[in-house]
């Protein structure tokens, strides 16, 4: 006997993504699924989907991010349920979609005795029952290599750059905050024809979040500065560099960047700073106490939709953004 089955694609949210969620199920032309996420009195999470996933290319979207019901680890241990929910109801294949890739940053042993912890999560994630990873603009490239399995690495860059665009500047430089950004800023200053410049920062040894923003490499005076970084935890760095760009003579300052964090004093930082406006993604859940006059909000609800009906489609994902995505 002969039968011809019909792939099935179903996308499922977790609680500190289901606004994103809900505008790449409408660019997707589908009806987004119903998780239902609940919680026992002990804060333990369960998860039940309404409708059946057996053989279907499952799509689980979280952002790994604290939100006014939860922490970041709430997220995490949510989308690993998730996850392992889809596989006990025999999904044909499941693909994490995590905007923002939570314990991006601790990806090496900075010194002795301590975690790789983006290693784990990719551990756990391939332990739980996923067979892909899609996430957006990695804090370092070396993390497609954590997870045993396919990686759709995406970049906000097309979003940010039709923004920046739009600014119609003719004076634009584009600034790396760090060394560590320089490659990313060069594909932005590519895209923009736009010249190139770096701040040396150095952090303060033994404190987290402490930066000095030491000097600015490159012609600054009298142009349009923009500061393009992978995301805006408690703003010290950003800000020490917008300060320094304003000292060399720069005309303004804008902030580009993908993950809005914004931690802490970060709000208080970016509303005193010299930076006119600060243009970020939807990849993370803002409430009203992140909201300020200076933030701009773009969607990337387009790029995730697009990403998943490629890898749906089993086609290419790199031609979305012209192999600007590698890392």
């Amino acid at each position: 006997m002969e039968q011809v089955t019909q792939k099935k694609l179903a996308l499922f949210a977790g609680r500190t993504s289901r606004e994103l969620a809900e505008s790449v199920a409408a660019e997707l032309g589908i009806e987004l699924g119903e998780s239902n996420i609940a919680e026992f009195a002990n804060g333990e999470i369960h998860c039940r989907f309404s409708t059946s996933v057996r053989g279907s290319d499952v799509f689980i979207l979280n952002t790994h991010s604290a939100w006014e019901d939860g922490s970041i680890n709430d997220s995490l241990i949510e989308h690993l349920v998730m996850v392992d929910a889809a596989k006990r109801a025999s999904a044909k294949r499941i693909t994490v979609v995590a905007p923002f890739y939570g314990y991006g940053r601790q990806d090496r042993k900075a010194a002795g005795r301590e975690p790789i912890t983006a290693k784990l999560i990719a551990n756990m994630f391939k332990a739980a029952g996923a067979s892909r990873l899609v996430s957006i603009d990695l804090h370092s490239g070396q993390i497609q290599g954590f997870f045993d399995g396919p990686v759709d690495h995406l970049t906000a860059m097309p979003v940010l750059v039709d923004y920046l665009k739009a600014l119609g500047t003719e004076d634009l430089v584009v600034v790396s905050p760090d060394a560590g950004r320089v490659k990313v800023a060069e594909r932005y200053a590519n895209q923009l024809g736009a010249s190139l410049a770096i701040v040396h920062k150095r952090r303060v040894a033994d404190k987290k979040n402490v930066v000095e923003a030491k000097d600015v490499v490159g012609d600054v005076a009298g142009k349009t500065c923009v500061l393009i970084d992978d995301m805006i935890d408690t703003g010290g760095t950003i800000c020490a560099a917008a300060e320094q760009l304003v000292e060399k003579g720069a005309k303004s300052v804008f902030a580009a960047t993908t993950h809005p964090v914004l931690s802490g004093p970060a709000v208080d930082r970016l509303k005193n700073s010299s930076i006119e406006k600060v243009i970020v993604t939807d990849t993370l859940p803002l409430g009203p106490e992140k909201r300020f006059d200076k933030l701009v909000v773009l969607s990337i609800g387009s790029i995730l939709a697009r990403a998943i009906q490629a890898v749906f489609m089993d086609t290419t994902v790199s031609e979305i953004f012209d192999g600007n995505n590698q890392m």
